[in-house]
């Protein structure tokens, strides 16, 4: 007779995958167990022992987790249900030290991962994809109800991983992925600007009041100016991260705006929504010199961005973060276009602390209500591994 610590372990298929400046453990819908296939308990039950969460430590050991929110995610991919995708895209955040997984937003680094996925699991049809050349992978983002479309080199009739293509934050060279978020704006308000403000007065008790752009496009996202908030734009990771009183500070001022996006209607639940919205502040180009060294030179950037996750300085720019750059960017007056010089911009590259990212955006404005129609980045993605995960058996 088994005792409850004799239970075994469940083997259930997966890949585990880079994708940009992320890396995900991906599972196919069908390959989940029963209980795990629909949104519930069961289902994030799964995932958060899938990625070693939470855990006090903060390390994720006892999991695929890698104790860091660009690491610790989830992915589930099925057949589309909308007319015109190739496939539905399900992103999970899971928590590292909290027992939950937030649904509430995209990953879009690993949104270069999930056409490659989807090819090599057979989930697109075998007529489209050429010998070789790129293939145009149609996602519907399922978190967010957007359309994302994924051009993938193809290679002897599969997804091209190795290449050229240098992405700062990404140690060694891959094939490019040209990733286009299509109307990446929030469909709700009618407008992107979910105030209606470019700029607007964000009140933060014992902080201040702060001119921030409230944006949601791509992932809704608070710039603030670097300098209102006492920093230059060329922090790396270290210079905040290691400031309990600084990452007090924006978490405080990411719930307050929450509230006035809208998100949540107290910043208590704030704690519950940790993905979403990011806070990001944003100063005139500068020289700095990257995590790794390298130096970057002002004259070859538009402006410096740097932006947190799930509490924490990113180590470079998370891809969702990345469209919500180059929508508000490309829109005269936000703070993002006043500091990239003003005026009207298609494309930026910013600095952040592992180098540089160019971004793409059309911005259009009608009825007084600005729109973005689509936001464009190229990342790449890579397999690392595939084959099983395996959790204790009472785990979901």
């Amino acid at each position: 007779m088994r005792t409850m610590s004799q239970i075994p372990q469940v083997k259930i298929p997966a890949t585990y995958l880079r994708g940009g400046t992320s890396k995900g453990v991906f599972f196919s819908l069908q390959d989940l167990p029963e209980s795990a296939r629909a949104a519930g308990p069961a289902r994030d039950a799964l995932l958060l022992r899938v990625i070693g969460s939470p855990d006090p430590y903060g390390k994720q050991t006892d999991g695929m987790g890698g104790a860091t929110s660009s690491t610790s995610k989830a992915v589930i991919i099925s057949k589309s249900s909308q007319p015109d995708h190739d496939v539905d895209y399900l992103f999970g955040q899971v928590s590292i030290d909290q027992p939950f997984v937030d649904w509430s937003g995209n990953c879009g680094n690993l949104s270069a991962a999930v056409g490659p996925y989807a090819i090599a699991n057979n989930l697109v049809d075998p007529s489209r994809i050429p010998d070789n050349g790129v293939v145009e992978v149609r996602i519907w983002q399922a978190n967010i109800k957007k359309t994302i479309i994924a051009h993938v080199p193809i290679t002897d009739g599969m997804p091209q991983e190795t290449g050229d293509f240098e992405l700062d934050g990404v140690t060694f060279p891959a094939a490019e992925v040209q990733v286009d978020f299509m109307d990446p704006a929030d469909d709700d308000g009618g407008s992107m600007f979910p105030t209606g403000n470019l700029i607007d007065d964000l009140e933060v008790p014992g902080i201040g009041t702060l001119k921030a752009t409230l944006i949601n496009a791509g992932i809704p996202t608070i710039f603030l100016n670097a300098d209102a908030i006492g920093y230059l734009g060329t922090e790396l990771q270290d210079d905040i991260n290691n400031d309990d009183a600084a990452l007090a500070k924006f978490e405080t001022i990411r719930a307050y705006g929450a509230v006035k996006m809208g998100l949540i209607s107290h910043i208590d639940e704030a704690v519950s929504r940790q993905h979403t919205p990011k806070v990001a502040f944003v100063a005139p180009a500068a020289d700095y010199t990257a995590s790794s060294g390298k130096a970057i030179a002002a004259a070859d950037i538009d402006l410096l961005v740097r932006a947190l996750s799930m509490g924490k300085l990113h180590h470079a720019m998370m891809g969702t973060a990345a469209v919500a750059i180059g929508a508000a960017a490309a829109v005269p007056g936000t703070l993002v276009n006043l500091a990239a010089g003003g005026g009207e911009l298609v494309a930026v590259r910013f600095g952040h602390p592992s180098g540089t990212l160019r971004v793409g955006a059309q911005a259009v404005k009608k009825d007084g209500n600005w729109s973005v129609t689509k936001a464009s980045m190229s990342r790449s993605a890579r397999i690392l591994m595939e084959g099983w995960v395996r959790i204790p058996g009472d785990s979901f």
